[in-house]
């Protein structure tokens, strides 16, 4: 049991699920800093703006953002309102940080029932919802792909065995072999991980009945210690304990287990449940991709936690004494709820591109992600319309802690025929501290397909209801991205998407030291983590820009 919670305490941070609200956190910094960095070696203590920092002038290795708008936008005037599209699970649009910059359809009459603009939509004001039904109903939890693959391939396979399949469907059979046994080992894993963490959550919660303690944190060392005299029970309570205090677990880390076994239990009734189907909610023809007019306009949706914060980080209110600010103060937030607690569908995902695009989108940011896109051809076609229309689109390159050079990830600016989207960046994760634990341990990484890595590790920002909070992963490191570049096209609009994404690259601050791989104990250098080798800056960016823009290169 002591090897278990010490395992548990080192996992949940794979999840999110690290305590999110703790801000005394704090590294040595006694490592060599890289050319130009501050040469400190005081304490590095975690700050809820630690991601604007400059890491030229301070131990963290922020994206410079107050630098770019004290120094060198100072006597700049924006040029262009940009509008970045947010595909995510919805976004609390009341927040008091978030307001005032939601994009707004100006040729939408709000709430009058019907579509003004005639672009197939009623009442969009904002954004439009495609996970919603037509009556205002919402789809909340999904199935995984996987168990939506598994059970679409077991109705027609279930009951044959290799001698009843026609030649011409042994591809596909072999395929619902691999999809059954990929999907009945997540079930197995799932119940394993679910027997085994209610056993150790209900033995904390027993113990603590039975030695009256409340928190684990409050527990001394002297009222833990066994007594000859103590009954058998209470040993066995104090025992427990005490492994837990020897493992360094604290009461926030027995309410992050909690919270794990209640995710794994919804990952149980509802993602790896091929019966459970919520798409009659919504009303359309899933089948039919031609099907593009459904959802309704309600865009925060009933969870809207990871939506809100992914739109704080791009655009949250700079400079208006409330919570923190966003990176892009002139950007316009289009909130397009597409992903549910499972995994997004194909179709809505093209959908919301679609919808992105022809509704005047800049950017489009996408932090989700999925291992099978079973109708790609649909995702292409509409990220092959954004790329051509000139729309820069950031995703997250996940949370597995693994190299994804040969491995799938979707959506993805690789198409199935081969080709790729030029205006795609694909984002890992940074961290706050400033040494070997400077890659994410749950980022993704990859010399070719990720591009760069981004701010990700405790990124504080909005939350719903006028909230705030700190949050980890890849989601947050591409809206970093997405907001550094809508900087760019408010202050350089004459730029070409091509050249912003090339801007972004080449103007990230390369980082020459060894690090920790991600979900490895080897380690390696940065550089060799994504393509450019770098950490994208806000500062940097836009000084290249303005080069770029004088020395006439577009």
């Amino acid at each position: 049991m002591k090897h278990l919670i010490f395992g548990l305490a080192a996992v949940l941070p794979f999840f999110g699920l690290a305590s999110c609200t703790t801000t005394n956190k704090a590294i040595q910094n006694d490592t060599a800093p890289a050319a130009g960095t501050a040469n400190t070696t005081e304490t590095v203590t975690l700050i809820n703006d630690w991601f604007h920092k400059d890491p030229l002038s301070s131990p963290y290795y922020g994206i410079s953002t107050k630098q770019a708008y004290n120094n060198f936008l100072a006597d700049k005037q924006p040029k262009k309102s940009v509008i970045v599209a947010i595909i995510d699970s919805g976004t609390d649009i009341e927040h008091e940080d978030l307001a005032a910059n939601i994009w707004v359809n100006e040729d939408e009459i709000p709430d009058n029932g019907k579509d003004d603009d005639d672009n197939g939509y009623i009442d969009d004001l904002h954004g439009w919802n495609f996970i919603g039904g037509p009556n205002g109903q919402h789809v909340e939890k999904d199935t995984y792909v996987l168990t939506r693959m598994y059970s679409s391939l077991s109705r027609k396979y279930g009951s044959k065995g290799p001698s009843d399949i026609a030649p011409e469907y042994k591809k596909e059979y072999e395929k619902y072999l691999e999809i059954k046994s990929r999907f009945e080992r997540r079930v197995k894993r799932n119940k394993e991980q679910i027997r085994e963490l209610s056993d150790i959550v209900k033995a904390i919660d027993v113990s603590k009945q039975i030695l009256g303690i409340s928190c684990i944190d409050s527990a001394s060392t002297e009222e833990l210690k066994v007594d000859p005299n103590d009954q058998m029970i209470i040993k066995q309570a104090k025992q427990i304990f005490q492994l837990l205090k020897q493992d360094g677990v604290t009461e926030t880390t027995v309410s992050d287990t909690q919270k794990y076994l209640e995710h794994l239990i919804r990952k149980r009734d509802y993602g790896l449940n091929p019966n459970f189907n919520p798409r009659k909610t919504i009303g359309d023809n899933y089948e039919d991709f031609n099907d593009r007019f459904y959802g309704n306009n309600d865009v925060k949706g009933p969870a809207s936690e990871h939506g809100t914060h992914v739109a704080g980080i791009i655009g949250a209110v700079r400079n208006n004494g409330l919570g923190m600010d966003g990176i892009s103060a002139h950007a316009k937030l289009m909130i397009i709820r597409t992903v549910p607690d499972g995994d997004e569908r194909d179709k809505d995902v093209a959908n919301a591109i679609r919808y992105a695009v022809e509704n005047g989108a800049d950017i489009i940011n996408m932090s989700f992600g999925k291992e099978y896109s079973p109708h790609k051809v649909y995702v292409d076609e509409a990220i092959r319309l954004a790329d051509r229309s000139g729309v820069l689109m950031v995703s997250g390159a996940g949370n597995n802690g693994e190299s994804i050079e040969d491995k799938n990830n979707y959506p993805s600016r690789y198409y199935a025929d081969g080709n790729k989207a030029n205006n795609y960046l694909m984002v890992g994760a940074s961290s706050w501290k400033p040494d070997s634990a400077l890659a994410a341990s749950f980022s993704n990484y990859g010399q070719t397909k990720v591009d760069l890595f981004a701010p990700g590790v405790d990124i504080y920002s909005t939350y719903p209801n006028h909230t705030y909070k700190m949050e980890n992963g890849t989601s947050m490191a591409a809206p970093v991205v997405a907001g550094v570049a809508a900087l760019i096209m408010t202050y350089y609009p004459e730029l070409q998407t091509s050249e912003v994404k090339q801007i972004l690259l080449d103007s990230s601050i390369k980082v020459d030291q060894e690090v920790n791989k991600p979900g490895s104990t080897q380690s390696l250098s940065f550089e060799r983590l994504s393509a450019s080798g770098g950490i994208v800056n806000a500062l940097q960016a836009l000084k290249l820009a303005e080069s770029t823009i004088n020395n006439g290169v577009n």
